[in-house]
């Protein structure tokens, strides 16, 4: 998919419109993408709910690594994905 998308503002949408329709397979590529996005937020949110359910909180540096690692990936996830389509 690397090869067929472009990160220019002018040409972006097209490419994902190109990834779709001429890439084999590429609708099937584009949306396991998105729905596996979803469901890997959704299982972090839940481990982090679950920590909350059992009291694992209480261990406090544990509790802030797994803290910091979830602002770094959602500060990954919107750099990467929602300020570049956000420019447009």
């Amino acid at each position: 998919l690397a090869m067929h998308y472009t990160s220019d503002t002018s040409t972006a949408f097209s490419s994902v419109t190109h990834i779709c329709r001429d890439v084999n397979y590429g609708w099937l590529i584009r949306y396991m993408h998105a729905n596996g996005a979803s469901m890997f937020f959704i299982c972090m949110f839940l481990h982090v709910g679950r920590g909350l359910y059992y009291g694992s909180y209480t261990f406090m540096e544990t509790w802030n690594i797994g803290i910091i690692l979830l602002f770094a990936v959602m500060a990954t996830a919107f750099m990467g994905y929602v300020l570049p389509w956000g420019q447009m």
